[in-house]
């Protein structure tokens, strides 16, 4: 893993295969497996009204819509994952 380039490469297909075992597993147990979108702003969006904040930093650790909803970030973005649909 020394190697930048090759390590990106290896890390990219333990991602894919973990990936495919997920979507394997939920096949065979019955459930529906939904895979978000890569760019999919979880973090962003707030979880009450569904504004897109553009300006979110990594630092912001509270996410503070201009609706008045206040929430942890990471508390936010797994809200979102939770109530994602595919439409």
């Amino acid at each position: 893993m020394k190697n930048r380039h090759l390590s990106k490469a290896i890390a990219e297909q333990n991602f894919n295969r973990f990936i495919t075992i997920m979507r394997y597993k939920c096949e065979f147990n019955g459930i529906e497996f939904i895979q978000v979108p890569r760019f999919y702003p979880s973090s962003k969006r707030c979880s009450k009204c569904g504004e897109v904040k553009r300006n979110l930093k990594l630092s912001d650790r509270v996410f503070q819509c201009e609706c008045g909803h206040e929430i942890d970030r990471d508390l936010n973005a797994s809200i979102n994952l939770a109530n994602y649909r595919v439409s």
